[in-house]
């Protein structure tokens, strides 16, 4: 039987060969089409049930659920990672996988083609295996943008009759177990101003010197940000309009809407402004016991780590904690979303190995 690590990183160098940036991220990119017919065609011939899952009124932006053989009462674990990729302006050849030493460089190698090579190759060595365990991958769209891949397969999966008993989920943690991630929210404010003559600006109210005063109230909170802002059509008129988009960022433990009443605490009564949230996603935290802190402790045996990273970004791991126990873990490098991006093969082929290790002695664990 080929070599797992061998396996994943032959096919990672195919993964990272494959345009799937996001189109929700750069208007008219490819997107995943492609990697999910690749992925598809290659999962089949390993034995694989697959289902191409489009996301909601989007036949464009699919995803991959690949289920293996087998009893569905046999232990199932759901492997998760996501196909597509942010755009690669300012390098010169995003798509090529450049391999030097233990590096392999290319758009997607680090997050997260390298992590959806070795669940692949795992779970076709463990189908080739007749392990007592039975992976389904979940490999998803969107997740660089709005989540719409993850949330149809999470959708879709009890259609499909599966009920996963753990899910991995295999983001660039430098092989560390992840053990929270925090939560973020997006609040708009608009400030409504009285246009008037510039050289007559007691005859108005203007709108930016209010959204003015609320970025130096925002600066005092070290969770929030302002991180776009805009007011004013003129050199010459008082600007009666003004807003801009407050960002936040949530422990574990705090619901991410609570993020609209702590920027609305901000506004002074005096100003004509209006807070609303437009998008927010809760934090996670890896469970202290279950199936989750089983495969999170054979895991990190196996690959020598703990559950150490807190990861100061979103991922997806609140998603699929809601269909069932969730780990996080997997291989990374360097320049995520920059013009240098690389993985560490070595962490690549180590997790690959890792995996069929650790599942393969998972199935027929004691409870």
């Amino acid at each position: 039987m080929r070599d797992v690590g061998t396996a994943a990183v032959t096919l990672l160098a195919e993964l990272v060969g494959i345009d799937s940036v996001n189109p929700g991220l750069v208007p008219g990119a490819a997107g995943e089409a492609r990697i999910v017919e690749h992925l598809e065609g290659r999962l089949q011939v390993a034995g694989f049930s697959t289902t191409v899952v489009p996301a909601a009124g989007r036949d464009d932006r699919p995803s991959l659920v690949a289920v293996a053989p087998g009893d569905p009462g046999t232990p199932t674990v759901l492997l998760n990672g996501h196909l597509d990729t942010v755009g690669v302006a300012g390098m010169p050849e995003p798509f090529t996988a450049r391999v030097d030493g233990d590096r392999l460089r290319g758009r997607g190698a680090a997050d997260m083609k390298g992590g959806v090579a070795a669940l692949v190759a795992a779970a076709e060595h463990l189908v080739a295996g007749g392990t007592p365990v039975r992976p389904v991958l979940a490999l998803v769209a969107d997740e660089e943008d709005a989540s719409l891949g993850s949330e149809a397969v999470v959708a879709a999966l009890p259609v499909l009759g599966v009920r996963p008993d753990v899910c991995l989920v295999a983001e660039p943690t430098d092989l560390a177990l992840c053990r929270s991630v925090r939560g973020f929210a997006v609040v708009r404010v608009a400030f409504t101003g009285r246009a008037a003559h510039s050289s007559q600006p007691e005859q108005g109210v203007n709108a930016v010197t209010h959204l003015g005063r609320l970025l130096h109230a925002v600066d005092a909170h070290p969770d929030l940000m302002v991180t776009t802002a805009r007011g004013g059509t003129s050199a010459f008129v008082v600007p009666d309009h003004a807003e801009c988009l407050v960002e936040c960022r949530t422990p574990p433990e705090q619901g991410s809407a609570d993020a609209l009443a702590e920027v609305r605490a901000l506004l002074r009564t005096e100003w004509q402004a209006a807070a609303s949230l437009l998008a927010h996603r809760d934090g996670w935290r890896l469970d202290g016991a279950g199936p989750a802190a089983d495969l999170a402790r054979r895991l990190g045996a196996a690959l020598g780590t703990e559950p150490t990273f807190d990861a100061p970004y979103w991922l997806e791991a609140p998603l699929w904690q809601e269909v069932c126990p969730t780990v996080v873990c997997g291989p990374s490098g360097g320049g995520l979303h920059a013009v240098d991006e690389w993985v560490d093969l070595r962490q690549v082929r180590a997790f690959a190995a890792a995996l069929v290790d650790v599942l393969s002695g998972w199935g027929s664990r004691a409870d």
